[in-house]
């Protein structure tokens, strides 16, 4: 199967999709799962916003929304869509004092995560989610 890369009310795509792509299928892979459908979108922060308020029901801005496809238990496939919005990913790498690229990694990689079935609600999920995003993002190809 795929991963995808789209844009949306934007002309921003990731740099080294190529490189992306692989990490992506590699985490999935170490995970435990399959790859299905996993499609990336990235898209302006107005159209975020309103999924946000659509299906989130979040009033504010956020810099991912993952929708769920997968049959983790029926044929352990992961699959989804992955709705980035890279200004918000910018701007929290200021507020934060991270590298922009390693911030959009750490995005990418928490999206995946959630189709593998990690959450984050809870601090001790939140915690688990961050030290599985640092795990991945030592290993993105260099």
């Amino acid at each position: 199967m795929a991963v995808h890369f789209y844009n949306q009310e934007t002309d921003f795509l990731p740099k080294g999709r190529v490189k992306i792509n692989q990490w992506v299928r590699e985490t999935i892979h170490n995970e435990g799962y399959r790859v299905g459908e996993v499609t990336y979108i990235f898209c302006s922060s107005e159209s975020h916003l309103e999924m946000n308020r659509q299906y989130v029901g979040h009033d504010y801005f956020t810099d991912i929304i993952t929708f769920d496809y997968c049959d983790l238990e029926g044929r352990g496939v992961v699959s989804g869509d992955i709705f980035i919005d890279p200004f918000t990913v910018e701007d929290n790498s200021r507020i934060l004092g991270t590298d922009p690229t390693e911030e959009l990694h750490r995005v990418i990689i928490h999206g995946i995560l959630h189709l593998c079935g990690y959450k984050d609600k809870s601090d001790e999920e939140a915690a688990q989610m961050r030290s599985k995003e640092d795990f991945y993002l030592q290993r993105f190809p260099r």
